[in-house]
């Protein structure tokens, strides 16, 4: 399906935030995403082939998908700031997809350290329909903390991701009240790795199917 695309710079806290806006092609976007892309200090973008899989598993079920670069990242300005200026960052981006289309209903989907970002901001009383957070790193002790909120929450990961062992994950998931859910993709590391194409299947399922 072609993509109708639009650049574009949101004005972020730190300067100016490079993004990209997609619409579904045949059919009038029936809800909105913010897309967060993974750490910016380990090559994260908002073209990370897992974040452009999400982008487009969601344009595919009728959403119109805004990603963007955290501060400092390609033509954002800024520099990194620990996780607390990309939150930031992120608030900026979805004033922009929220005032685009007022009327809609909004997710908000992020992959490794985007999922952190979208999970802190998300649980807030900022009114998401869902959460998708995709390669979710147990491994990092503070991730624990993240997550315990009413918000549907839903958690897509890699069988063998590096940064989040099956068993941790579930212990994490268990911690976590409804509504909530957890799907596995069968993949070799925590960039799905030959399991891409059933990711964003998973993807389109869940934005397609979960309202």
């Amino acid at each position: 399906m072609p993509r109708k695309i639009e650049s574009l710079f949101v004005a972020g806290p730190a300067g100016r935030l490079e993004a990209l806006l997609e619409e579904p092609e045949d059919i009038a976007p029936r809800e909105t995403v913010l897309v967060c892309h993974p750490h910016p200090q380990h090559g994260g973008t908002m073209h990370n082939k897992v974040v452009y899989r999400i982008a487009r598993g969601m344009r595919r079920a009728g959403f119109a998908v805004l990603r963007f670069n955290y501060r400092g990242v390609n033509l954002s300005e800024g520099k990194y700031d620990g996780g607390a200026g990309e939150i930031d960052d992120a608030r900026a981006a979805l004033g922009v997809l929220r005032s685009r289309y007022p009327d809609l209903p909004f997710s908000l989907a992020g992959f490794s350290f985007g999922s952190r970002i979208i999970l802190k901001m998300g649980c807030e009383p900022a009114g998401a329909s869902r959460l998708i957070a995709v390669g979710f790193p147990t491994s990092y002790e503070q991730s624990q903390e993240l997550g315990h909120c009413k918000v549907p929450r839903i958690f897509i990961q890699s069988t063998h991701d590096q940064f989040c062992p099956k068993a941790s994950m579930e212990v994490y998931f268990e911690t976590l009240e409804q509504p909530k859910q957890l799907i596995w993709v069968e993949a070799g590391d925590h960039f799905f790795a030959g399991g891409l194409d059933q990711f964003e299947e998973a993807v389109y399922r869940v934005a397609a199917y979960v309202a």
